[in-house]
């Protein structure tokens, strides 16, 4: 049984992505990383899971090794992707594991309900109803925060993150963030993380964990318990001690045992709670 990593590359409109696979013991865990993530996001999260655990990582469309890939960049494009990488691989039971903005375009992809999905993992995830707080001006100062690496580092000291992230982690998210299209990276804040996609949210029906950090600024548990759990009323909620936003980065080893206990209870049962 294999445990190296291949990579792939499965059509979509377009062109292909570039699939990073790992393991082969299902079900499959389908990562979708945050705005300005990239397939390396996960990795400290992959190392600590069995190594022969069936995992599947990629770069969304706009990002990294997927810039080239021609817009649309917005949430039903990503979620046709995910869907399109999901059946070029031929999962017939699988995870999907979102953040942030993963998170959401992953709550669109259970909505739709594809064969073989067997559960939902949403990491400090955008909610599906936009808090009322989130302005338009808000939203147009948040798309030039990935405009130089130190704009990328301020967000990370005074917004990702609870706590410094090791240099050589932090130099990789600095250079993901600005691996981006420029359409992409506009994309999410200006038009993404307002999508109103309680309707999709609700017509989820495998189960599903949540995971908040305790410190997170961007997606506070309050704010994930008042705009996501009434749409999702089957989720687990947990809330990640001494975490911020990057949930993957700051405590991957909290994020692999969470998902490990997932598949292991409410997957591997079907019982929604």
């Amino acid at each position: 049984m294999t445990t190296e990593t291949t990579i792939r590359r499965v059509p979509v409109a377009g062109g292909a992505l570039d699939v990073h696979r790992r393991g082969q013991r299902g079900p499959t865990l389908v990562f979708a990383h945050y705005w300005g993530g990239s397939a390396s996001t996960w990795d400290a999260v992959v190392e600590r899971l069995p190594a022969d655990r069936d995992t599947v990582r990629f770069d969304q469309r706009g990002w990294s090794s997927s810039r080239a890939l021609p817009g649309p960049y917005h949430l039903d494009q990503l979620a046709d992707d995910l869907i399109g990488l999901v059946e070029g691989l031929g999962l017939d039971r699988f995870v999907l594991v979102g953040h942030s903005m993963g998170g959401k375009v992953c709550q669109l992809v259970a909505a739709r309900r594809p064969a073989g999905l067997a559960g939902l993992v949403l990491l400090a995830p955008a909610p599906p109803e936009p808090p009322a707080g989130l302005t338009a001006e808000h939203r147009r100062s948040l798309a030039h925060a990935y405009d130089s690496a130190q704009a990328v580092g301020q967000a990370l000291d005074h917004a990702l993150t609870a706590a410094p992230l090791e240099d050589t982690v932090k130099s990789a998210v600095v250079r993901d963030s600005l691996a981006g299209d420029d359409s992409a990276r506009r994309e999410w804040p200006l038009r993404g993380i307002a999508a109103d996609v309680t309707d999709a949210a609700r017509a989820i029906d495998v189960p599903v964990v949540v995971l908040a950090g305790e410190h997170d600024k961007v997606e506070p548990s309050h704010v994930l318990r008042r705009h996501l759990l009434p749409h999702v009323p089957q989720a687990r909620f947990s809330v990640v001690p001494g975490s911020g936003h990057l949930l993957p980065l700051e405590a991957p080893e909290a994020v692999a045992a969470a998902l490990e206990d997932f598949v292991s209870g409410p997957v591997r049962t079907g019982r929604l709670t």
